[in-house]
């Protein structure tokens, strides 16, 4: 898969041809999750994306005007109800798996899926604990460039000075 688009994020995901290794993009992060989950069982060639061959050119190349991370295969999809994010730390060192429960909150680790499913019981029986997979991918360090690293900082110091500057607005009360 590649990272590109805002910082931190997922913003496409690719993958190579059993057949002609070419790249090939996947339109949505759920068919991604599909062939993830069943990869390698069921290998995935070009002739299962929609109009497309191993004659076709690559959709993507290889190269570093991206981020790239390498997903681990096998990891089944996310549970009715959540959602698995993955987010690039600021230091483009490597990305961390949550889950978004049905409460809305994110989990990090099993035991926060385990104190979840004991403080809301009715989710026991479809959220079972060995549905959560929180490895995550591996950043591919040459396609990590000084520029990306660079944006990465710029971005935060944005962040940081709208914080302060949401801080300093006086509130429409205190007139």
């Amino acid at each position: 898969m590649a990272l590109e688009g805002k910082p931190g994020f997922i913003t496409m995901y690719a993958i190579t041809c059993c057949k002609c290794e070419k790249w090939r993009t996947i339109p949505t992060k759920e068919e991604f999750e599909v062939i993830r989950e069943n990869y390698p069982a069921k290998p995935w060639f070009c002739s299962k994306k929609r109009d497309c061959s191993c004659e076709h050119p690559e959709d993507i190349q290889y190269d570093t005007s991206r981020i790239w991370a390498i997903d681990r295969p096998n990891i089944p999809k996310p549970p009715p109800k959540t959602e698995r994010l993955l987010i690039m730390r600021n230091d483009l060192s490597k990305m961390d798996a949550y889950y978004v429960l049905p409460n809305g909150k994110r989990a990090k680790s099993k035991p926060d899926i385990d104190r979840f499913l004991k403080e809301n019981p009715e989710y026991a029986a479809t959220l079972p604990l060995s549905s959560f997979n929180f490895s995550t991918p591996k950043i591919v360090k040459e396609t990590v460039s000084d520029s990306a690293k660079w944006v990465m900082a710029k971005s935060e110091r944005e962040e940081r000075c709208m914080q302060l500057d949401a801080k300093e607005v006086p509130s429409s009360s205190s007139k």
